[in-house]
């Protein structure tokens, strides 16, 4: 879908993102992330990224998004937004779509480049805590 679904405001979305994006270390890839995201409660969480001179041990936005919202009470995701230098929307990388699935789930929409999508558009099959053995 290409116009913004509804139950978010997006603009702030975008905006707390790109004030993460601010924040960004990104000395050696010079690529600075930020990430915002609308919680089930009303609350926004945002993070940006974190490199490390060891290049591995970086940590993409997303990763302090969910650290955020763990340590500011929990709740699932339902709205998200990732931007990158310029303040344009990015898609998260494999390994956040994974994060992301985890504290949102296939019905949490993601604002890409190519419009708005829902992570099980974006993530289909997803391995999720279902597919463990309680």
């Amino acid at each position: 879908m290409t116009t913004p679904p509804p139950g978010a405001d997006w603009d702030l979305l975008r905006k707390v993102a790109r004030e993460a994006m601010s924040h960004a270390y990104a000395p050696y890839s010079g690529f600075p992330v930020g990430a915002a995201a609308l919680v089930d409660d009303g609350r926004v969480v945002s993070g940006c990224n974190v490199e490390n001179a060891s290049f591995g041990l970086g940590l993409c936005a997303e990763c302090g998004l969910v650290s955020q919202l763990q340590a500011t009470g929990g709740g699932r995701l339902t709205h998200f937004v990732c931007v990158d230098g310029s303040g344009g929307p990015l898609v998260p990388c494999g390994r956040c779509r994974q994060l992301l699935y985890e504290f949102g789930g296939a019905e949490l929409v993601l604002e890409t480049p190519a419009g708005f999508v829902t992570l099980a558009e974006m993530l289909p099959q997803a391995f999720g805590p279902d597919h463990l053995a309680k």
